[in-house]
């Protein structure tokens, strides 16, 4: 019997995996496709990511290092609110590299790490967990102390274990443009319905174009406008949910959430990898297989660091949806240097973004 069996192999899975398999947990980790396909997400992160990934993977994953972003009300031309560091900010990453790095550390520090093995049924009983899954040999059945859902915003774990959803499902499509670009701004616009659209350069890897809305929202047309606007030809289109808001339970008898199967992302931009991954380290530190009662302290401890963060979050998402005068008149007079860490909002009130904030001024 495994201690753990970990449902999905993305940054959150592939982190809990490799972090209880250095612990000396027996882990196994199902992945129902080819690690880190189809992409599916952005690779704009903080800096914080090397702290994960570990410091060797940086040359091979970095692609471009920014600044700053500059904000708009309309779309490509319209006026623009930059918001900037002095130093780097944050990082353009191969998003699909970043999963199959952090699946070979989960490899290295014991985890057994398989792919192309789709969970089709998991069965939480008194004592254990029974998983089943489709894989090469065909139907195989895992007993588990514990199952972990990593298996993103429409987890058949957590439906398994009857597990509230998220507060919300966004629609998010992206698509890229082979064109070079090492610019150090990424450009928002606050033109899609309840969200926003996004360019991103991505070095020599291009530029990735982006855009995500509440289902119904027409995404398909205000993506398009988008990229009609830029008057660019794209390719390597895709499309994803974004989870917000997480629900008010993640954890069952013998079973817990960790990452966009939590909605345990930022409600400001939609980005989960920093939050999922420091989620996994929190369930790690707190989670005994052989005592579920431990599942509480999971529950509390994630909650504890990043609920404020969260909270704030959605106070920053409905800005929005604010009149575009509004919106102006608001970026108008916050825009220029700043010191807020782009994972925690909450350090709109750090010293380092009063600093910021009074050198301008």
């Amino acid at each position: 019997m495994y201690d753990f069996v970990v449902v999905g192999v993305g940054p959150p899975g592939a982190r809990f995996a490799r972090r209880a398999a250095a612990e000396g947990y027996d882990v196994l980790a199902l992945e129902k496709g080819r690690i880190g396909e189809p992409l599916a997400c952005s690779g704009h992160v903080s800096t914080d990511v090397w702290s994960f990934a570990g410091a060797d993977a940086r040359a091979a994953l970095l692609q471009n290092e920014v600044r700053g972003a500059r904000f708009h009300v309309g779309g490509p031309g319209s006026d623009s609110y930059p918001f900037y560091k002095r130093e780097v900010v944050s990082n353009v990453i191969d998003r699909v590299g970043l999963d199959r790095h952090l699946a070979d550390r989960a490899r290295e520090a014991g985890a057994d790490v398989r792919e192309g093995h789709t969970v089709t049924e998991v069965d939480e009983r008194r004592d254990r967990v029974r998983v089943t899954a489709t894989g090469p040999d065909g139907v195989e059945t895992y007993e588990a102390k514990m199952v972990a859902g990593c298996d993103g915003p429409r987890s058949r774990v957590r439906d398994a274990l009857s597990l509230p959803e998220p507060g919300e499902l966004l629609h998010g499509v992206l698509a890229f443009d082979e064109d070079p670009d090492d610019e150090e701004f990424v450009d928002v616009h606050l033109t899609a319905p309840r969200f926003f659209a996004w360019r991103i350069p991505r070095g020599e890897a291009g530029v990735e174009y982006g855009l995500a809305a509440p289902p119904g929202a027409h995404v398909g047309k205000h993506f398009e406008d988008l990229i009609d606007g830029y008057e660019v030809d794209v390719s390597g289109r895709c499309s994803g949910a974004i989870p917000i808001g997480p629900p008010e339970r993640v954890t069952s008898r013998r079973g817990f959430l960790i990452g966009d199967a939590a909605a345990q992302t930022k409600p400001f931009t939609g980005g989960g990898i920093l939050y999922g991954m420091t989620c996994a380290d929190h369930a790690v530190r707190e989670i005994d297989p052989d005592r579920p009662t431990t599942l509480a302290a999971y529950e509390h401890a994630w909650r504890a660091d990043l609920e404020r963060d969260i909270r704030l979050g959605h106070l920053l998402r409905r800005a929005y949806s604010l009149p575009e005068p509004v919106q102006r008149l608001g970026l108008g007079a916050l825009s220029g240097e700043i010191g807020v860490h782009m994972d925690r909002p909450t350090s709109v009130l750090s010293v380092e973004h009063l600093k910021a904030t009074l050198t301008r001024s």
